[in-house]
């Protein structure tokens, strides 16, 4: 298998063309943040951790896999956790890049929003939420009817996208449980290939917000907690 070209160097991933057809994702030790304090939800690299790519990685195999044997979809094929790369099938990504949040607590940015509506931390039906990947704009809120008017997707796509997203933040939500962890939210990406939503991108604790005896766990300490 050799790498025909770089396609894209992202903040926390390099992709590279395979001769098969398929993508190499290569995981790095760079951090979104700024000042050298890590925040997942940053739009720029603030510092370097080492074996973060690692981590993330073997995080994202491990749900992947679960995801994949539940007959979910995914882009996932393989990995190789000494390169930390992970080979993945090609997907075309909805419009210019989209985020999708599910959320199972009220935190963060939906607290910001809805807190004269409810409490921080009060339960949440697995409700879903949709953001454009745009950093001029904040990564701006959308919603189905915007997404169906603007052409990103089709209504039986953002269904798909809604239901995929409930089943797979359950699977990661119950094993988080056995091991007395609590999933508050997880945010997702999706591709399609042909009229097939799939998921894409990675499954790592960088993406998800968890509570441990009601107290946050930082993405690193989740890491060393879920493979302890």
């Amino acid at each position: 298998m050799s790498v025909l070209k770089t396609v894209y160097v992202g903040k926390t991933k390099d992709v590279f063309a395979l001769e098969n057809g398929n993508y190499l994702l290569k995981f790095k030790d760079d951090c979104t943040g700024a000042d050298g304090v890590f925040d997942p939800g940053a739009n720029t690299v603030g510092l370097s951790i080492e074996g973060v790519g690692n981590v993330n990685l073997r995080m994202s195999k491990y749900f992947f896999e679960k995801i994949n044997a539940a007959g979910i979809k995914t882009h996932y094929v393989d990995c190789n956790l000494e390169d930390t790369t992970m080979e993945v099938l090609p997907a075309k990504v909805f419009g210019k890049g989209l985020e999708v949040i599910c959320r199972n607590k009220a935190v963060g940015s939906f607290i910001r929003r809805y807190g004269d509506y409810i409490e921080e931390g009060a339960d949440l039906p697995s409700y879903v939420e949709m953001t454009f990947k745009d950093d001029d704009r904040g990564d701006p809120l959308v919603t189905k009817d915007a997404l169906v008017d603007l052409g990103v997707m089709s209504a039986e796509q953002y269904d798909a996208v809604k239901a995929m997203t409930q089943k797979i933040t359950k699977i990661v939500a119950d094993d988080l449980l056995e091991k007395g962890l609590v999933l508050y939210d997880i945010k997702f990406e999706y591709g399609y290939s042909g009229d097939e939503v799939i998921l894409i991108d990675e499954i790592a604790s960088g993406n998800m917000r968890v509570y441990k005896d009601g107290k946050y766990i930082d993405p690193m300490t989740l890491s060393d907690l879920f493979f302890a």
